[in-house]
């Protein structure tokens, strides 16, 4: 990343009264435009202001209905919109619980889980992108041909049922930046919280753009292989991408991303 360092300026002097600049100089910013340095385009990432949750969850699905995700499912709208109507009760339920709608801090009530049972990962991460940005999120080439099919919602995430169901009480976990993901992960489980799972770190993305911002990045614990490397979003070449890492591996910039639970059409014990 290019940093850009302004040179403090100092007036010309007089024989009679030495004078220096009163200008400060400019902080060092960044050139590199990244989430946390652009601002949200209305037209392609509306992320509203706290409202009715009923009127949130349709926006939501209206969302993933502009990001082509019914086609990519091979449903008609129509019969995308009659897969997901069954979860809007619940996710009126989960806004009574007091999450906060706070994007830009990494907190949501809730978020619309489409699962890889409806559209492949690699074509979720392909309708995401960052906020204000253009390009499209994509997989890391070091997830070797056929190893992401092997990233699977662990035991004890207890997944609904479906082929979509809701996340609620999310945070991206910024506290757990430069944490050992293990120790992190324990900490979840000690809170009675969840990590996220692959899709849900997407969905989270797709809704709210602005909660993958530089510095702000984060994993996802509650999709594993049964080795030590723990899934990740994080922001490279200027997009969003899917990756991975050492779970006894810290990294300043990425924290641990969790929920309070999951509920289905049929609600399951989260």
């Amino acid at each position: 990343m290019t940093t850009a360092r302004s040179t403090p300026t100092t007036a010309a002097a007089t024989p009679a009264t030495p004078a220096t600049s009163t200008t400060p100089t400019t902080p060092a910013t960044s050139t590199t435009p990244t989430a946390s340095t652009t601002a949200d385009t209305p037209a392609t990432h509306p992320e509203p202001a706290p409202r009715d949750p009923g009127a949130e969850f349709d926006r939501q699905l209206a969302r993933l209905t502009a990001l082509g995700h019914p086609a990519a499912a091979g449903h008609t709208p129509e019969r995308f919109a009659e897969l997901l109507a069954p979860l809007r009760p619940a996710a009126v339920a989960a806004a009574g619980a007091g999450t906060p709608y706070a994007p830009e801090a990494g907190r949501v009530p809730f978020v619309l889980v489409v699962t890889r049972r409806l559209v492949p990962v690699d074509e979720l991460m392909a309708r995401t992108t960052l906020s204000g940005g253009r390009l499209p999120g994509f997989v890391d080439r070091l997830f070797e041909p056929g190893s992401l099919d092997r990233f699977v919602a662990t035991p004890e995430a207890g997944l609904p049922d479906g082929r979509a169901y809701l996340l609620h009480d999310v945070e991206r976990g910024e506290e757990f930046c430069g944490a050992v993901p293990r120790d992190a992960l324990a900490e979840i489980a000690r809170r009675g919280r969840t990590p996220l799972t692959i899709e849900e770190g997407i969905a989270l993305l797709t809704q709210f753009p602005r909660t993958l911002a530089k510095n702000r990045c984060y994993s996802l614990g509650g999709s594993r292989c049964g080795d030590r490397r723990v899934p990740a979003l994080w922001i490279s070449k200027r997009a969003p991408k899917l990756g991975w890492c050492w779970e006894g591996n810290p990294h300043t910039w990425l924290g641990m991303a969790s929920a309070g639970g999951r509920t289905g059409a049929h609600p399951v014990a989260s």
